[in-house]
């Protein structure tokens, strides 16, 4: 016993001294904030694909932020490519006289437990959230497109069982949630269509994008 905890004192010392000195590395090169960012994201990442903690996310968010705020040029470039994004998926909504595009930099979209009208939107933000409850929805169409985008979002989405449902989610960073499959992770993606989604009276169609993102999607 009292060897293996020799051994154990010897791996930690050992893995410290490895670990600082790669430390001492990076920070010669791409400076403390970048290591400090790099360290937080593979933290959460440990924390999200290993042990399913919804934290880790933030752990992630944060370093992503760290790191882009450590470089503006690239912060500008991110937004601008997400902005195009953006005005390119746009154009999947038909607009009608009733649609609605915007573009903010936070946003809370909560309608709460009242009946609420669902009409064809575009939706950016920097930083933003999205809780979505359909079951309150008054749906005018057949078919409703939401598009939500933007650099980080929190997405929650409650569809009752009556309603179709068609999703197309991607994020960087971050974990999407549906029914019947979960990724969380590195750039993850999602393509689901709910049950009997052609026959349902009244469908909706999902796009969601984010850099940064945790995005819920749950059939009642």
């Amino acid at each position: 016993m009292e060897q293996q905890m020799k051994n154990n004192r010897h791996r930690n010392t050992a893995m410290l001294l490895i670990a600082l000195g790669i430390f001492l590395i990076l920070e010669r090169w791409v400076g403390i904030f970048v290591v400090i960012a790099l360290l937080l994201m593979f933290f959460g990442f440990y924390k999200v694909r290993y042990e399913n903690e919804k934290k880790g996310v933030a752990f992630m968010g944060v370093g992503a932020v760290i790191l882009l705020g450590n470089n503006f040029s690239l912060v500008l470039a991110v937004i601008l490519i997400s902005l195009g994004i953006f005005y390119i998926k746009s154009k999947k909504v038909q607009p009608g006289d009733d649609f609605i595009q915007k573009q903010t930099l936070i946003d809370s979209i909560r309608p709460g437990k009242e009946p609420w009208v669902l009409k064809d939107s575009s939706i950016w933000f920097i930083i933003g959230e999205a809780h979505l409850d359909l079951s309150y929805a008054i749906l005018e169409k057949k078919e409703t497109t939401l598009v939500l985008q933007g650099i980080i979002g929190d997405v929650r989405l409650i569809v009752p069982e009556e309603i179709g449902v068609s999703i197309e989610a991607s994020v960087t960073i971050g974990q999407i949630s549906s029914p019947l499959e979960k990724e969380s992770g590195v750039i993850n993606k999602l393509n689901w269509i709910s049950p009997n989604y052609e026959t349902r009276e009244h469908q909706v169609k999902l796009i969601v994008s984010y850099i940064v993102g945790d995005i819920d999607v749950r059939m009642l």
